[in-house]
C-alpha cells in the first residue's frame, strides 16, 4: 500500500477524520460539511504518529536545500518539531499574529543564516494560515522551499493560491484518497461516496443543497 493510502486508513481507524453526510458538521464559517478533520488526535497514538513522522521526513527530503523547518501555530508545531529533530535541522514556529507583549515576535526561534525554510502544517483547507506563515518568513528574508502538510481537502481555490504565490505544496494524503479508502473499508456506503466525491469542488453548494433538503 502506498503512503497516501496507508495514512488515510490510519486516520479513519482512529477517527481523526470523520465522514457524515446525514448529520454534517458545522464549520466556523457556518457551512455544513460532511467531513471533520482533527489531526491532533494522531499525537495520542504512537504507532500512527510514527508512520506520519516517517512520511513527513521522507517527503521533506524531496525539498532539497532546506536548512530550517518552520511549524505553523498551533497544529503544525509538533509535526515540525519532530521532523526537525529527525533531520537534525533548526526549528522555528510561526504565530497566527505577533505576540502582544515582550518582543512581540511572530516567528519564535532563531532562523539560520540564509534561511531556506520548509513550512510544516497539519491541514490545508483554504491555505490561508500556511501562506500567512510563508509571508511572515519571507519578511525575514527566508527562501521558502515549500509547504508540507499531513492532509488537504483539495479545494481548487487553495490550489490556485499556492500556484499564484509560486509555493510548492505537498501533502501526505488527501480527500480523494481518503474517500476511496473509506469506501473500501466500509466506513461509507457507495451512495455516500457518490454524494461526497464532488464536495470539495464546491463546499458551499454542497452545504446549501443539504440545508435546502432538511
Amino acid at each position: 500500500m502506498n503512503l497516501a493510502g496507508n495514512i488515510a486508513n490510519r486516520l479513519l481507524q482512529i477517527n481523526a477524520i470523520k465522514l457524515n453526510t446525514k448529520e454534517p458538521f458545522t464549520w466556523a464559517s457556518g457551512l455544513r460539511s460532511p467531513i471533520y478533520c482533527d489531526n491532533r488526535l494522531i499525537l495520542s497514538y504512537p504507532d500512527v504518529r510514527n508512520v506520519v513522522v516517517k512520511g513527513l521526513c521522507r517527503e521533506a527530503l524531496s525539498f532539497e536545500g532546506t536548512n530550517c523547518i518552520a511549524g505553523v501555530a498551533t497544529a503544525g508545531i509538533p509535526w515540525g518539531a519532530m521532523v526537525a529533530d529527525h533531520l537534525d535541522l533548526p526549528f522555528v514556529y510561526v504565530r497566527a499574529k505577533p505576540k502582544e507583549h515582550g518582543l512581540k515576535n511572530m516567528i519564535e526561534g532563531k532562523l539560520p543564516e540564509n534561511p531556506e525554510v520548509l513550512v510544516i502544517e497539519d491541514l490545508i483547507s483554504t491555505g490561508g494560515s500556511s501562506l500567512e506563515a510563508v509571508s511572515a518568513l519571507q519578511s525575514e528574508n527566508s527562501k521558502i522551499m515549500g509547504v508540507l502538510a499531513l492532509f488537504q481537502y483539495g479545494f481548487p481555490s487553495a490550489t490556485d493560491k499556492f500556484a499564484q504565490n509560486k509555493i510548492k505544496l505537498n501533502t501526505l494524503t488527501n480527500f480523494e484518497t481518503l474517500l476511496v479508502r473509506a469506501l473500501q473499508g466500509n466506513y461509507i456506503h457507495p451512495e455516500e461516496y457518490e454524494n461526497l466525491k464532488s464536495w470539495n469542488l464546491n463546499p458551499k453548494l454542497w452545504s446549501d443543497s443539504f440545508l435546502n433538503h432538511n
